[in-house]
């Protein structure tokens, strides 16, 4: 527990905490109905960035393997024309053979020759279709990408808006907020946090209405009402476990 809390458990009465915990609700449910203006836009926002980068990486991908393919195509015709180069010369070389068997070897090297270029032409025809079709999963990927980046400007625009009719008067609120906070013990500060989590609507301090709870509106017996009233001590909803405060002080904060 800091100093400063525990001057102010010390110098607050139990009236004061309840003062100072539904001063405390009231800006924090300020600061709820700003960031619940902005909704889901910085989520949905961070998604579109994820996208965004997931669909360029994608892009850079594909890219990088056409380069691959279209270099091993690239090498396939310089094969071939090696062979062509070869098979040229061992033609040449038969015009001047000695004998038969001379000739046959020839050939062969001819032959072989003739199946390295076909193999290299189905490669090359192989190649070329993996180009075709990474040229399309490139192509939807790209139209995909433009358009997430309309979605991810519009949506940016939008958030701008909002955040920059609302900063101010967020900064102020959450100021306000950590200053009432200061006036709090941290035992009931803590408590507060904890009900605020888990509560509908962030609502860790309420008033009775017509003699029920305000936050889960369950009855609330007679004498409970009165305790709550006389303000001697912290009571909590036993259905709910939210902290309730009297008309009265809620009268104050109007």
């Amino acid at each position: 527990m800091t100093k400063q809390n525990k001057t102010a458990e010390s110098e607050l009465t139990i009236e004061e905490k309840l003062r100072a915990l539904y001063s405390l609700q009231l800006v924090d449910s300020e600061i709820d109905k700003i960031r619940t203006l902005r909704g889901e836009l910085p989520l949905e926002v961070q998604d579109l960035e994820d996208e965004v980068e997931g669909l360029e990486t994608r892009i850079g991908n594909l890219g990088n393997e056409i380069a691959e393919l279209e270099k091993a195509s690239v090498g396939k015709n310089t094969e071939i024309t090696n062979s062509q180069a070869l098979i040229k010369k061992y033609e040449e070389q038969q015009n001047n053979v000695r004998n038969n068997r001379e000739y046959d070897s020839l050939s062969k090297e001819i032959e072989f020759q003739t199946l390295e270029i076909e193999l290299c032409n189905k490669k090359i025809r192989e190649f070329a279709a993996q180009i075709e079709d990474k040229k399309a999963v490139m192509e939807e990927a790209q139209t995909a990408l433009d358009e997430r980046k309309r979605d991810l400007e519009g949506k940016k625009s939008e958030l701008d808006d909002i955040t920059r009719d609302t900063q101010k008067e967020e900064e102020q609120l959450e100021e306000k907020s950590a200053e009432l906070q200061t006036r709090i013990e941290e035992r009931l500060l803590t408590a507060y946090k904890r009900i605020r989590i888990n509560a509908r609507n962030g609502l860790a301090v309420v008033s009775v209405q017509r003699d029920a709870c305000g936050g889960c509106f369950n009855q609330i017996p007679p004498q409970r009402q009165l305790d709550i009233k006389s303000r001697k001590k912290i009571i909590v909803c036993e259905y709910c476990g939210r902290i309730l405060v009297d008309d009265e002080i809620v009268g104050e904060q109007q």
